[in-house]
């Protein structure tokens, strides 16, 4: 399966709190939680079938930068966006929680 990244619509459900990304029958999520002034990254899902095509990331891109246009902190839970993040530092500035580094 060829997925085009360019043209990929990532939509935030605010009423699921997750992204969302569907493909064909498939649809991959990264779950979040909003607590004040923060997003909480609690999982990335994206299914076998479509994996591997860099969905997740597009994903997390995506969330991240809605997290920064939204004035919020990044908790990033999730090992899939923390590791997003460790690989574009330019999303650090987001992260809060003493406990997480890079």
């Amino acid at each position: 399966m060829r997925i085009d990244l360019e043209t990929l619509e990532v939509k935030n459900n605010a009423e699921l709190s997750r992204f969302e990304a569907q493909v064909s029958d498939f649809t991959a999520v990264i779950d979040y939680r909003l607590v004040g002034n923060k997003i909480i990254f609690l999982h990335t899902g994206v299914p076998d079938e479509i994996a591997g095509h860099g969905i997740g990331g597009q994903m997390a891109k995506t969330a991240l930068d809605f997290a920064r246009d939204s004035g919020l902190k990044v908790v990033p839970q999730c090992p899939f966006v923390a590791g997003y993040i460790s690989r574009h530092p330019v999303y650090l500035d987001l992260v809060v929680n003493s406990g997480w580094e890079a």
